[in-house]
């Protein structure tokens, strides 16, 4: 894999893995226009840490008081704020890790295709488009997130294994139609991200332990390092621009990008 592949995947990966646009939408579009090969399953773990830093750094004050509260909880059998939102990450997760371990194959086989990916990114996009809308309408907005919220989003979660979803796009429309702030809605939603890219990561680990292939680190240095530093910087941005613009250029953006899946 040359440097402009390397250079091109992990700014995408960077760049969209946080915004409600789908990242394997964008990643579609190099390897069907420059029939680039497959970067490899080393590199796409390597690009998932990267991002996985990212949002781990940007959130590491929260992450920490969290951690704290949480494993207080045991001991004084109450809940902060801070303790909820880790138990609703982690109880939220359930979801989309008992349908990724049933589904997984089925998944693989039948929806990782252009079609797919094409139709999800306009129809979620749609939706994105109709929560940020009622949620506009709204006088008052959540600001501590309910089990029942946290069931939801984490069934919604769910979806976005099919290919073109976007995970941060829905279960941020999920927050949205439920009620959550804009602020609530969006670190949820990262946070929820958390435990996922850390079960892909392992997934991939292991099918990468199995394999043979010779890797490439200067390549797998290069990927991470621009991985996270555009993810991070992605991340900073998406959260300042919303509470200013909401979520409908990303909602034009996706219904764009879906039609130009749809001609490939």
């Amino acid at each position: 894999m040359d440097i402009f592949q390397t250079i091109t995947l992990a700014l995408i990966q960077g760049l969209t893995e946080f915004l409600p646009i789908s990242s394997s939408a964008h990643l579609l579009f190099p390897s069907e226009l420059l029939n680039w090969p497959d970067q490899g399953l080393a590199f796409d773990v390597v690009l998932h840490l990267g991002t996985l830093s990212a949002i781990v750094y940007y959130y590491r004050c929260s992450l920490l008081s969290m951690s704290n509260d949480f494993f207080h909880s045991f001991n004084t059998r109450q809940l902060t704020a801070d303790a909820k939102l880790a138990w609703g990450v982690l109880l939220g997760t359930i979801p989309v890790g008992l349908v990724g371990l049933l589904f997984k194959d089925f998944i693989q086989l039948n929806l990782r295709s252009i079609e797919v990916v094409a139709y999800s990114t306009l129809f979620f996009g749609l939706l994105l488009g109709f929560a940020d809308w009622v949620h506009r309408r709204k006088d008052k907005f959540k600001e501590i997130i309910s089990w029942s919220d946290v069931a939801i989003i984490g069934i919604f979660q769910a979806i976005a294994l099919v290919p073109g979803t976007s995970r941060s796009g829905i279960t941020i429309t999920a927050a949205l139609l439920l009620g959550l702030s804009y602020k609530l809605s969006l670190k949820f939603a990262f946070l929820l991200s958390i435990p996922v890219i850390i079960l892909s990561t392992l997934l991939m680990s292991i099918d990468l332990a199995s394999s043979d292939n010779s890797i490439d680190w200067l390549s797998l240095l290069l990927g991470f390092v621009i991985s996270a530093i555009a993810a991070y910087a992605t991340i900073a941005m998406f959260i300042r621009l919303v509470d200013k613009v909401g979520m409908l250029p990303f909602v034009l953006y996706r219904l764009l990008l879906g039609g130009l899946l749809c001609l490939l």
